[in-house]
């Protein structure tokens, strides 16, 4: 019997370690899941209903409005208004309707109902109707009638078309691109020298230089941006270059990146074995050569890791880009043009939901380009830290 408890113990241990990365794997999914599902649903759905009832047939209360005067016709001694509520097309279908919004259940589709004037209507399921007056109508805008419309799954692409059709779109994911490239890179760069230095050179106050380095990663990012744009506006009004450009912010990002990047390419370069670098030392190679041959390639994980974080946060950043770069043509970034479409006021938000799959279609591209070096990579870096 006691040999079985520890059995026991394992077997709940993983039931329950499993269960709780199904919970986890869920919350993650299920939302992203829905903005898919939202981002090919028809707007017009998308408005009064959520994802979940996407495959459901849903009802929504509608109004239209007939012909006018104007567009009577005679027709055997009789005056005939004829229209359709409903664009050509349309799925559309009427399921009850009424001339008031307190009796739109009155009338079923085919019904002809009488009017006080003595006029008849008759609204089909298909959304037209006929207005048959004794007597010339005389009314300048057409009478109201209010409906139960029935609308059946409809999904569409229109979103992305619109999103991707817009003006400018193309030129922002470029700029995008300017900026996400060159910020990556650049921190990536100047981390791996500095975690070589401090996981196997000896010089006067590393500990404490990496104390500090360390401690930056917990200064706020909005301290830190009014500052650095009076710095650049200072520097640009020295050597009479503008300030917001490419560069500025590619030096933002890489300011704003660096201490993570130390901090996880100094605790992996540190994980690797001791002996390989002394025989290279022994073999007479300098701390370049240490680097470049010997370091560099082994540490591709951790690289690839701080890659994809630091991807990730340039390709999808709408403040920095705000502070540093101008919203003209060539400059604007993709975040801040997918706002502006958005308009002032929240207009055509339905958009939001194409353009987050838009938008993440070239960080998912890096992600798993690079996601087999990503859980080794940052576990190496996190075991150990000195």
């Amino acid at each position: 019997m006691n040999r079985r408890i520890p059995f026991l113990k394992i077997t709940y241990g993983k039931l329950l370690a499993q269960s709780l990365l199904v919970f986890l794997v869920a919350i993650w999914t299920i939302p992203t899941l829905g903005l898919l599902i939202s981002s090919v649903r028809d707007k017009d759905q998308l408005i009064v209903s959520g994802w979940w009832t996407a495959l459901q047939t849903t009802e929504r209360t509608e109004r239209g409005r007939t012909g006018a005067a104007k567009d009577q016709i005679e027709r055997d001694g009789k005056f005939v208004l004829e229209g359709s509520f409903f664009e050509a097309g349309s799925n559309k279908s009427i399921q009850t309707f009424g001339d008031k919004i307190k009796n739109f259940e009155a009338y079923t589709p085919g019904q002809t109902v009488t009017f006080d004037d003595g006029s008849e209507f008759t609204l089909q399921e298909d959304g037209s109707y006929q207005w048959v007056s004794p007597v010339a109508f005389e009314h300048k805008r057409g009478k109201r009638i209010f409906y139960v419309a029935t609308i059946p799954p409809v999904f569409t692409f229109d979103n992305y078309i619109e999103v991707l059709t817009s003006e400018g779109i193309g030129q922002s994911f470029i700029n995008t691109l300017t900026v996400a490239v060159p910020a990556t890179i650049i921190p990536i760069l100047i981390a791996a020298f500095a975690a070589y230095a401090f996981a196997w050179m000896d010089f006067p106050g590393r500990q404490l230089l990496f104390v500090v380095v360390v401690g930056l990663l917990v200064v706020p990012l909005q301290m830190s941006l009014i500052p650095l744009l009076r710095m650049y506006n200072g520097i640009g009004e020295i050597f009479d270059v503008p300030a917001k450009s490419y560069p500025g912010i590619w030096l933002a990002h890489t300011g704003f990146g660096l201490p993570l990047a130390i901090y996880l390419l100094r605790n992996y370069i540190g994980t690797l074995p001791k002996d390989l670098i002394e025989s290279a030392k022994i073999d007479g190679a300098s701390h370049y050569h240490i680097f470049t041959r010997l370091i560099l390639p082994l540490s591709v994980p951790a690289l690839a890791s701080f890659a994809i974080f630091q991807f990730l946060w340039v390709w999808n950043d709408l403040l920095v880009a705000l502070v540093f770069l101008s919203k003209q043509d060539n400059q604007i970034v993709m975040t801040s043009k997918l706002r502006e479409l958005l308009g002032s006021r929240g207009g055509n938000w339905e958009i939001l939901t194409s353009s987050a799959f838009i938008s993440i279609v070239v960080p998912l591209i890096v992600f798993f380009s690079l996601q087999r070096y990503f859980v080794r990579g940052l576990l190496a870096g996190s075991v150990k830290g000195g």
